[in-house]
């Protein structure tokens, strides 16, 4: 019997239908229903006979999903609709009664729960990964000097190890913001009904320790409304594939002709159709493509959500596409950044020749000034003028006399010329988590101590 006298129009059923998307949340919901009918079970809600043969059911479906005979059929909205047919089929009208005492709102909540947990663990170890890849890097590359930018225009000199450290602490506040997502994953939803509770005398927490969780929702409406944890994982992918994307920017320019500071390895490059000589970073420039992907996701969900009344509504099946698609970019990008930085290849003369650039020297000059009672305004005014007039004459810094530079001011020499030696600049960046070697091999030391501890 059905509370319908039509049947449903196709194009309704079409629209209607999630389970050619939300069939990946099948090894969620088998979990989640084992631990249901346990608990129904020992609560005394359904015989503890029928229990153990739903979970025999339950089992037989596992296996079929695992060797890929599990058959969608037309009449199955979604997953856990499907799930629980083909229980039924299996073992006959006992398990009609998995379904006692929870709703698919709160069914759909505690899978979609169960999913972000997984993958925010899959994301924080990948993102481990990523961040031994580049500690391991900057040892190598400890002492290489490179440009630093501004604008994309030169600016002061850095060690090719400080600057890859950038991006591991980058990473850091990624790994911690999926641990955030895991704490908001903390509450077990199942046991809150469609909205108001079940009329049984349930064990929420007794299935919550069955799946993991240290805590349950405590308001009925809130755990079957609540999507705010998908928010939290697409956010935190969004902002990584945003690193990850800066990552990739740099390696394509760096790759150039024009700059030469890299090359990426062959497994991770292609060729072009027309031009035999080409030699592409593709899965760079795809790093810099996806987070804009993410990003959309992001907003996409909050679009989901917005103003939407509690508690649940058909609208909240559209969050899981937005989720699923930022799991696999960002699981995907993660894997392949780890890959192009692993066998990456750097141009240490061609990173030196560029930070050789006499120019980038001006503001260490300046402080040089400061040093010697020159209020800083005044100090970078005077060297901004020599700057320009060894552009305009086609000189460089060292090309000045010493009786040139006391016509300019009495506090260049002596030091000037001292200080035009590429690793005095380097060197004198000593501030706390600064450029300076000594910085560096400070830095060095702490990220193998996170590395450490995150991996405990």
């Amino acid at each position: 019997m059905s509370r319908f006298s039509e049947p449903q129009d196709p194009v309704f059923q079409a629209l209607n239908s999630s389970v050619s998307f939300d069939y990946r949340l099948a090894p969620y919901d088998i979990e989640q229903s084992r631990a249901h009918v346990r608990m129904l079970g020992r609560s005394g809600v359904i015989p503890e006979a029928d229990a153990a043969e739903i979970e025999r059911g339950l089992e037989l479906v596992q296996r079929e999903i695992d060797d890929d005979s599990f058959e969608v059929k037309p009449g199955d909205e979604d997953v856990h609709m499907a799930i629980e047919r083909r229980v039924t089929e299996l073992i006959g009208p006992v398990g009609g009664k998995m379904h006692t005492a929870r709703s698919r709102n709160d069914q759909v909540a505690t899978d979609v729960t169960l999913f972000v947990r997984a993958h925010a663990l899959r994301a924080r170890d990948a993102i481990l990964g990523l961040m031994g890849v580049l500690e391991t890097l900057a040892e190598r590359h400890i002492d290489w000097p490179m440009p630093g930018y501004t604008h994309l225009q030169r600016a002061q000199p850095v060690y090719l190890s400080h600057h890859l450290l950038a991006y591991f602490w980058k990473l850091r506040r990624d790994f911690h913001r999926f641990g955030f997502v895991l704490s908001t994953t903390d509450e077990l939803p199942l046991g809150a009904g469609a909205l108001a509770g079940v009329n049984f005398s349930t064990d929420r927490m007794s299935v919550a320790q069955d799946l993991g969780f240290p805590a349950i929702a405590e308001n009925s409406i809130d755990a079957v409304s609540n999507r705010d944890f998908v928010i939290d994982y697409v956010s935190a992918a969004a902002t990584c594939a945003t690193h990850l994307s800066q990552l990739g920017a740099e390696i394509v320019l760096w790759s150039s002709e024009e700059f030469r500071f890299c090359e990426v390895s062959d497994a991770f490059a292609s060729g072009s159709s027309i031009m035999p000589q080409k030699k592409n970073p593709d899965a760079a420039e795809l790093l810099r493509a996806k987070a804009p992907r993410v990003a959309a996701h992001l907003v996409g969900l909050h679009g989901v959500l917005h103003g939407l009344p509690l508690t649940y509504n058909k609208d909240l099946q559209e969050d899981k596409e937005h989720l699923f698609d930022a799991v696999d970019t960002l699981e995907l990008a993660l894997a392949a950044a780890t890959g192009v930085l692993r066998d990456i290849r750097f141009n240490r003369e061609r990173l030196a020749e560029a930070a050789s650039d006499e120019f980038l020297a001006a503001t260490d000059i300046a402080d040089m000034l400061v040093t010697r009672g020159v209020p800083f305004r005044e100090a970078h005014g005077i060297v901004a003028g020599i700057v320009r007039e060894a552009l305009e004459s086609g000189r460089s810094l060292s090309d000045f006399s010493d009786d040139e530079l006391r016509g300019i001011s009495e506090q260049l020499v002596p030091g000037f010329h001292e200080l035009l030696g590429e690793r005095a600049w380097l060197e004198s960046k000593v501030s706390e988590g600064g450029t300076a070697l000594s910085r560096v091999k400070e830095q060095l030391a702490q990220a193998r101590h996170v590395l450490e501890e995150a991996s405990a």
